[in-house]
């Protein structure tokens, strides 16, 4: 276990800082453009260019690409440096067009997600994209340097990289509110969508620069090669089908979430409910990946390739011990943060949200999305870590399978809801039903992974799991009896938000350290400790 923790503390150190400003970055630029028409305008066109890179490479960057750079730096004459030369060339030709040709095909990628936008909404949406299209490149090739570094062991760019990009676009949001940009999409101006558009690709830009420059540092030296034949991208594109199909279902569903949260946000807002679309769903997802971002990321990241060496070895009771202490780590800080979203999802939402073009109401709104997306934060990182041990034998065909089924679920309940409930509760519904969807897809995948490796220790976590939820149900309690005192001596306000999070969440995060100390959760001292270490130099 230390060994996965030191491994993983320098990532998690990385990844809490980027995550809060990104919190940062998104409370800006929700108070910057709302979170009405013309916020869920930018969140399509923002987030169509993470689609385009993940259908393109970014699935396939741990499951394929970075384990072919290690293979080719062992049997290669010059350590592998020639391939990496030439898949790095192939990145930037490749995703350079891919972002010249999604930049003319810009309307229908915006009308794929979000046709049901009001028609000044879409038009929003496809300049936004235009602008920020561009990013594909320099997103791609900063992945791909980022893959690079992690095969020489360097961690900390890949993990800090982010912190700039975010650091650019909050000075973006703050030019935005400082020049008195609108929140209206009736009203929002060229100049204003210039900055926007233009400013969120600066902060990608910036981000390939730090990567680019570390892998310099680390005594890559770039120099093009167009006999990218070479590079093995037909063997590459054979390993990787299935984790593309993967890819590709999983924005499947994607599609079908955007259209009916977008959808549901139209329907509202003609009925007098503003902030009740896809702009809710992101940033309460986005908040809802905090914990799993930090903790569960970069356990998974140091756990894959040692899970795959026990594998290929057949010790298969050390990989079962591997996995099973990999999820005690996860759950002794995602089982508490699930509960206690449960109950502050509003204190964080009105916190951070609850300010400029964003109303109070709606940041509630927010915030009760996040509680249903809290339900779903330990079976969502369980998934997440069963799948490792399908690509731990290099299968990739199981995990495409399950997605299959996954989206099947979400797919069906989410259109069923669409049309059962009022519109202003679908983005609710929508992640209800992210939630039961992975709770059936943990189960099931459990089943197939246990098969597959011959058990996985399943006692051993279920006796770690219940300890935990001991622990973390008093700890929900005594913050639940916080924000109970608050709302009955006071309106919720940023101000009464912020003292419910920090007397309600300290309480209980002491409660819950008090409570797993005395039931010995080992996990929990343990990892707290080691990122505490690893921030702090």
């Amino acid at each position: 276990m230390s060994r996965l923790l030191r491994a993983s503390a320098i990532m998690a150190a990385g990844t809490l800082v980027s995550r809060l400003t990104g919190f940062l970055r998104t409370a800006i630029l929700a108070s910057a453009i709302g979170v009405t028409i013309l916020g869920d305008a930018y969140n399509v066109a923002y987030t169509i260019p993470f689609v385009l890179f993940d259908l393109l490479i970014g699935g396939v960057l741990s499951s394929v690409i970075v384990p072919a750079i290690l293979r080719h730096h062992k049997e290669d004459a010059d350590g592998g440096r020639a391939y990496e030369q030439r898949l790095l060339t192939a990145a930037v030709v490749g995703l350079t067009l891919v972002a010249v040709v999604a930049v003319l095909l810009s309307r229908p990628l915006v009308v794929l997600y979000a046709d049901d936008l009001a028609p000044r909404g879409l038009d929003t949406a496809v300049t936004l994209a235009q602008l920020i299209l561009p990013q594909i490149a320099f997103f791609g090739v900063g992945a791909v340097a980022g893959a690079i570094l992690n095969t020489r062991d360097r961690f900390g760019a890949p993990m800090w990289a982010p912190v700039l990009n975010n650091i650019v676009v909050i000075g973006v949001g703050v030019a935005y509110l400082l020049r008195d940009g609108t929140h209206d999409v009736d009203t929002v101006t060229r100049s204003d969508l210039l900055l926007l558009g233009l400013g969120t690709t600066a902060g990608i830009v910036a981000q390939a620069i730090v990567l680019i420059a570390a892998l310099h540092a680390a005594g890559f030296r770039f120099r093009p090669r167009f006999d990218i034949w070479r590079a093995g991208l037909g063997e590459l594109t054979r390993l990787a089908v299935w984790t593309l199909a993967f890819v590709a279902i999983n924005q499947v569903g994607f599609v079908v979430t955007t259209r009916l949260a977008t959808g549901a946000g139209s329907l509202a807002a003609a009925d007098g409910v503003d902030g009740r679309g896809l702009t809710p769903y992101s940033y309460a997802f986005q908040l809802f990946q905090l914990p799993y971002g930090i903790i569960a990321v970069s356990v998974i990241t140091a756990m894959l390739p040692r899970l795959s060496v026990f594998v290929r070895d057949g010790e298969f009771d050390s990989a079962r011990a591997e996995f099973a202490s990999a999820v005690r780590m996860v759950s002794s800080v995602i089982v508490p943060a699930g509960l206690l979203l449960m109950v502050l999802g509003p204190s964080v939402t009105v916190l951070i949200f609850g300010r400029g073009a964003v109303s109070t109401e709606q940041a509630i709104y927010i915030g009760h999305v996040l509680q249903v997306f809290g339900v779903a934060l330990v079976p969502f990182s369980i998934f997440q870590l069963l799948l490792r041990v399908f690509y731990s034998f290099g299968d990739t065909r199981t995990p495409a399978l399950i997605a299959g089924f996954n989206v099947l679920v979400n797919a069906a309940i989410g259109i069923t809801l669409y049309f059962t409930l009022p519109p202003e509760m679908v983005v609710m519904g929508l992640a209800g039903a992210f939630t039961v969807t992975y709770v059936a897809g943990s189960a099931l995948t459990w089943l197939l992974a246990s098969r597959r490796i011959g058990g996985l220790g399943g006692r051993l976590v279920a006796s770690g799991l219940s300890r935990m939820y001991l622990a973390a149900i008093p700890a929900a309690l005594v913050a639940l009896l916080v924000l109970w005192g608050s709302v009955r001596l006071a309106e919720i306000t940023a101000i009464t938000s912020a003292v419910v999070l920090a007397v309600g969440g300290g309480l209980g995060g002491a409660v819950y350290l008090f409570v797993a100390h005395r039931l010995r959760i080992d996990e929990v001292g343990s990892i707290i400790g080691m990122v505490t270490r690893r921030v702090g130099r």
